[in-house]
């Protein structure tokens, strides 16, 4: 059965793959990111993933469609959106540095769950009381994650909760506002935006830029390309999956970037969360996956409740 005319073709298996592939590039970013954060300064691999997203969406969009393909109507919404995903991810490069790669994903996944918050407030969308009730659940969740008093991870565990909400914002924007631009330029334009935000902050810092990277070994500027190419990628993976499959039914697949990361934690920190973060994580999955379950009944209904991704870029 072929897709009604002017609408992309649905292919949920494939769009299924193509959304564990992002899920597993970002969580080997946020991997790689905290191994080479304890070699050189962050905010220069930082500044160099958005330099390289820009570079690489800019050639391909002018071998694409020269300047026509650059076109935005919007460009306020293309430059708060670029700053609201980066300071996504600042929150996410600095804060793998300070506690584990899983525990630091698992919290940051109740992003789903703070949009359902941000849309009934700021959309003045109908929020059923059992997607409260999830809602309640994800923060139950990472409560036991945190416990908080306990000293296990202390200020750091405010890195992936501003995360969270930046990225819901990130996420409630794009929604209202997205409709008519392209994926691709949104998506250089998010790069560019990072790239000029980083760099003069990079520049006005006291770290010494070139002379680190003149003394860095190969492998670890090999490093930095792989944090930029994972993080264009992934993105680029999510935009695809988007097209071939409902947001609804891709969603509860995202949640293996937990076990990802968790396999990643083991494998280069031989870190393993203890049995209460298991347990948090598994109640923020169930409950993200859930909410994600909702929207697939109704996903057909006019009043459609807010669908969103869920991973950062």
């Amino acid at each position: 059965m072929t897709a009604p005319a002017g609408l992309p073709r649905q292919r949920p298996l494939l769009g299924v793959l193509l959304i564990a592939s992002a899920a597993t590039c970002f969580a080997t970013m946020d991997s790689t990111s905290r191994y080479l954060g304890g070699l050189m300064p962050v905010l220069i691999f930082f500044w160099a993933r958005y330099c390289f997203q820009a570079a690489v969406m800019g050639i391909w969009l002018s071998a694409r469609g020269g300047r026509r393909a650059f076109a935005t109507a919007q460009p306020r919404f293309q430059i708060i959106r670029g700053l609201l995903l980066a300071a996504t991810s600042a929150m996410s490069f600095y804060g793998v540095q300070q506690m584990p790669v899983p525990e630091f994903t698992a919290i940051n996944m109740l992003t789903p769950l703070v949009v359902i918050v941000l849309a009934g407030w700021w959309l003045h969308e109908k929020v059923s009381r059992i997607r409260w009730a999830l809602v309640a659940g994800g923060f139950v969740g990472a409560l036991i994650v945190i416990r908080p008093g306990s000293g296990v991870f202390g200020w750091a565990v405010l890195f992936p909760l501003a995360g969270a909400l930046f990225y819901a914002s990130f996420q409630v924007l794009t929604r209202r506002l997205s409709s008519s631009e392209s994926p691709y330029a949104t998506h250089f334009y998010t790069g560019l935006t990072g790239t000029l935000i980083l760099t003069p902050i990079l520049m006005a810092s006291p770290i010494p830029v070139w002379a680190t990277l003149q003394a860095a070994p190969v492998s670890h500027i090999g490093l930095m390309l792989v944090i930029g190419a994972l993080g264009t990628v992934g993105h680029l993976l999510l935009i695809l999956a988007l097209g071939m499959a409902p947001t609804a039914t891709l969603m509860p697949f995202v949640y293996l970037q937990i076990a990802v990361a968790t396999g990643l934690g083991w494998l280069i920190f031989r870190q393993v969360p203890d049995g209460w973060a298991f347990v948090g994580m598994g109640v923020i999955a169930a409950c993200g996956a859930a909410g994600a379950w909702l929207n697939l009944r109704t996903a057909a209904k006019p009043a459609d409740p807010v669908v969103v991704d869920t991973i950062a870029d």
